[in-house]
């Protein structure tokens, strides 16, 4: 088993644990590139960009 696989085995383990904070912080990392890409283009492309941070929350397994 190389690193990458070791690494993503207790990465693993980790979310398992403790599925709170990851959903937490996968909340913050999507509502983060989503004001950043509103920022980037002056909120012209908003409403697209809410769905986008929908459907991200939603494969990771928002609530």
């Amino acid at each position: 088993m190389g690193f990458l696989d070791s690494a993503k085995e207790k990465l693993t383990e980790l979310a398992e644990q403790h599925p709170e904070q990851v959903e937490s912080l996968s909340d913050q990392a999507i509502e983060r590139g989503g004001d950043a890409v509103d920022s980037a283009t002056g909120g012209k492309y908003a409403d697209k960009v809410d769905q986008a941070q929908a459907k991200a929350d939603e494969a990771i397994g928002g609530q």
